[in-house]
């Protein structure tokens, strides 16, 4: 078969016999693999790490006869009987095996563009989501509305499960909540949400981007691209806005904005501490339907109840009626290391927000405290923190470094926040808990009654742990033995 008829193939078309090829045998590339395999695709997966995890899959797709290649090298060069490649998210275009299927014209899929043409003909609808930061709350509150709505909805794609998996259970949900990195929609050709969502626009991995922060709002904006019902953007974020209006939309599509002051007419906003909708309500020219209290969302910040208002705009352009927006709101419940309050010692809130990942994010969570001790560093992935020093300086009792990239962040501290006391504690990675224990002590140490330490690292975990969950537990393991837990 000749490679441009992998670029046709959907759910209705024989797979049998086609070479597909999986870059990464990460969560979604074994995903990928046994999906192509289940549908009768001749697959090699190809990956250069070679540990005992990856070797483990590898013996699970070897005996449902995929072909799986490990170790340095694997990804330098394509199969030369490739027609189709289908990448995982942390492989940048780059890379000598996506360089060479350009060359050669191979179609070069994500994983979620797979799971797209995998789906069944009478498929479960996508509520797609991206942004800078907000993405994994904004799914996950979007999926508690929707299943209070009475919808058999999943949460997936970056944010767990992945698509390709989902498509391919045979019980069938009614509805996808989505979350999609700038990665995954880099490579997803034909995706078509029902209704889709950026939540902001902020630098990050612009390491993957070869530092053009251009292609990394591009790569943002193609999830509006073939959106049916409604496109959500950002009121306070022009450059939301500005994909919406430059996307290929499906005919009749609307542009609806979401923010935290009252809402103009085609919008969701917020009117005297209550979530109201002026977009999808029968008289929304002179009135606004009442969704939900803010104080039904938890824990109550200014970017989660930004997330919040997300999630009922994208269910209400899915038809969910107010009370289920309500209902799912107080059902959420985050997930650990988003805001997650660990505890007081000796009058100092702890606080665990390793998920903030990057400085827009961490932006977001030290705005949300008054006198805070930041716990930041790690891997930068290229960001300047200079605007995010600005705008939070005010309110830093202290800074505890830690982690590869900290010097980035303490000549910013230096350059705008010159009185603000600084702790460096190194970056020793061969016992990151003892690193934690030395944080809580420096951080105690700087704090005064009434304060908080925040751990909102602005940065990625994983040049001293395994991820951001693993830092964030090291952190809250080291507050409770100082507490004496």
């Amino acid at each position: 078969m000749p490679a441009s008829r992998s670029g046709l193939l959907g759910d209705g078309d024989s797979w049998a016999g086609v070479r597909a090829v999986v870059g990464g045998l990460g969560v979604s590339g074994f995903a990928a693999a046994e999906a192509l395999v289940h549908v009768g695709a001749r697959v090699t997966v190809l990956d250069d790490a070679d540990f005992e995890a990856l070797q483990h899959k590898a013996t699970l797709l070897g005996e449902l006869d995929a072909d799986v290649r490990l170790g340095r090298g694997a990804t330098a060069r394509l199969p030369a009987d490739a027609e189709l490649v289908v990448v995982t998210p942390g492989m940048p275009p780059r890379t000598p095996l996506l360089v060479d299927a350009t060359r050669r014209g191979v179609p070069i899929w994500g994983e979620a563009e797979l799971a797209w043409r995998l789906r069944a003909p009478a498929a479960a609808s996508w509520l797609c989501v991206t942004g800078s930061n907000g993405k994994t709350t904004t799914v996950r509150m979007l999926d508690a509305v929707l299943r209070a709505a009475g919808l058999d909805s999943r949460a997936a794609g970056n944010v767990g499960t992945p698509l390709s998996q989902v498509v391919m259970d045979p019980t069938a949900p009614d509805v996808l909540a989505v979350e999609l990195s700038s990665f995954q929609l880099h490579w997803a050709p034909s995706l078509s949400p029902r209704a889709s969502a950026v939540l902001n626009v902020a630098p990050d991995h612009l390491d993957w981007y070869d530092g053009s922060m251009d292609a990394y709002v591009r790569d943002k904006g193609r999830i509006y691209d073939r959106t049916e019902v409604a496109c959500i953007y950002n009121l306070a974020d022009p450059v939301t806005e500005r994909l919406v209006h430059e996307a290929d939309v499906v005919a009749g599509c609307r542009a609806v904005g979401f923010g935290l002051a009252a809402p103009p007419v085609g919008a969701v906003g917020v009117v005297d501490d209550v979530i109201v909708d002026r977009a999808f309500s029968g008289d929304r020219e002179r009135s606004a339907v009442e969704l939900a209290s803010v104080r039904d969302v938890t824990p109550l910040a200014p970017h989660t109840l930004a997330d919040a208002v997300a999630a009922a705009a994208l269910a209400r352009a899915h038809g969910v009626p107010p009370a289920a927006v309500r209902d799912g709101l107080r059902a959420f419940r985050p997930d650990a290391h988003r805001i997650t309050e660990i505890g007081t010692v000796a009058g100092v809130r702890y606080v665990d927000d390793s998920k903030a990942t990057n400085p827009h994010a961490a932006q977001a969570s030290l705005t949300a405290y008054r006198d805070v001790v930041w716990v930041a560093g790690g891997l930068a992935k290229g960001a300047s923190f200079d605007d995010l020093v600005l705008a939070v300086a005010d309110r830093l009792r202290g800074v505890v470094l830690l982690g590869r990239d900290r010097a980035v962040i303490a000549q910013a501290v230096r350059r705008h926040a010159r009185d603000v006391p600084v702790i460096d504690v190194g970056d020793d990675e061969t016992v990151p808990t003892s690193v934690m224990d030395r944080v809580v002590e420096a951080a105690a140490g700087l704090a005064r009654t009434g304060d908080t330490v925040l751990l909102a690292p602005a940065c990625a975990s994983q040049d001293m742990f395994r991820d951001y969950g693993a830092r964030g537990d090291a952190f809250a393991a080291a507050v409770r033995r100082r507490a004496g837990d």
